[in-house]
């Protein structure tokens, strides 16, 4: 006899009792010192919910597809804990061939909404799915070249995080370069942090071009992106590049 599917609101209330049974409280205090804003948490390792992720995947691998997974993310991100949120993500993840070009407006939503209020659910979720998306329907570019001009910093941050993983690839080199400059006015040490990052990683694939860039752009960088951004480079040269960019006084 067929075993009954399981419904994303089942597999909610399962996923929730599994990370409440593996709560750690103290662990959870401390989890906030990593974060300028409020934050709720269980206490658990991030190895620890990938692994329950995955564990609970195996049960609903063979009958669900994306719809499913979509729904779960709604009832799952407006939880106020960490890993509820990474949860969902995570599931949504295993769904990437599925994705339609509509989630790019979905995630936007999500992030407006502050269902995703924090680097680590952001950076857990939107460098797997918006990079699918962009890869797959590069019409999407010219939309989440927008998002740099939102007012919630989330949306900034997840432009910006987008292109993490597609700089491995010769053809996103150029939108990442001019995304991360769009953010150089931003006084969200968040954002700062985040174009920096996409940066170095940018730079891993041609440091010239990245001195280059940084060079050409000098003191309209803020220095905040500017360490992140440099932190490959020899000793020498950073010190170099910091004096060369800096602004100039008097």
């Amino acid at each position: 006899m067929p075993t009954a599917t399981i419904t994303p609101q089942a597999f909610a209330r399962q996923a929730l009792d599994k990370l409440r049974a593996q709560a750690d409280p103290e662990r959870a205090r401390q989890v906030q010192k990593y974060f300028r804003e409020t934050v709720r948490s269980f206490g658990i390792p991030s190895p620890a919910v990938r692994a329950l992720a995955a564990e609970m995947y195996l049960a609903i691998k063979k009958d669900w597809h994306y719809e499913q997974a979509l729904q779960l993310c709604a009832i799952l991100f407006p939880k106020p804990e960490l890993e509820s949120k990474a949860i969902a993500a995570l599931v949504l993840a295993r769904h990437k061939k599925e994705f339609p070009a509509a989630l790019c407006g979905q995630v936007k939503e999500w992030l407006a909404k502050n269902y995703l209020d924090n680097w680590a659910s952001v950076d857990t979720f939107c460098p797997q799915a918006l990079a699918t998306l962009l890869a797959r329907y590069p019409e999407l570019l010219i939309g989440i070249e927008k998002w740099a001009r939102e007012p919630n910093r989330w949306v900034r941050r997840a432009s910006i995080v987008a292109f993490l993983k597609l700089v491995k690839r010769e053809e996103y080199l150029g939108p990442a370069y001019a995304m991360a400059a769009r953010h150089f006015a931003s006084d969200d040490d968040l954002v700062q942090k985040a174009a920096g990052w996409l940066l170095r990683e940018a730079g891993k694939r041609d440091m010239q071009r990245l001195e280059k860039f940084l060079l050409q752009h000098g003191p309209a960088i803020p220095r905040t992106t500017l360490r992140y951004a440099i932190e490959r480079f020899p000793e020498g040269k950073r010190k170099r590049l910091l004096a060369a960019t800096r602004k100039k006084t008097g």
